[in-house]
């Protein structure tokens, strides 16, 4: 349980990383571009809208992504302790069934102690 609930932490992190670098990577790009751009300011415009519009495509896409990623992995996660808890629940209710009968023979005996 311990090592599924790790596992998706660390994939989420992973994921949101992957992000936030990729936004850091456009926007430094798009600077290097006006900075470097030997072109109009009309065209470096239109190229800066064009770029801007791919980023937030890539973003949307990976954000998209990440979040269907995450419901995975939460769907795992939450299968994985509903099947250990239902082994736990079925564990426990034969050591009460077996408790029972050892309850059971104990008094049986006891019940013919005290007859004889």
């Amino acid at each position: 349980m311990d090592k599924l609930g790790q596992e998706h932490g660390n994939g989420v992190k992973n994921v949101w990383g992957f992000v936030v670098g990729l936004l850091v990577g456009g926007l430094a790009g798009a600077g290097a571009m006006l900075l470097l751009a030997p072109q109009s300011g009309k065209k470096t415009r239109a190229q800066i809208q064009q770029k801007s519009t791919q980023l937030r495509d890539q973003t949307v896409e990976t954000v998209e992504s990440a979040v269907t990623h995450a419901r995975e992995q939460a769907h795992q996660f939450t299968t994985g302790v509903r099947k250990q808890a239902e082994a736990l629940q079925q564990r426990g209710q034969e050591m009460l069934e077996g408790q029972k009968d050892h309850l059971s023979k104990t008094l049986k005996g006891w019940g013919k102690a005290v007859q004889a």
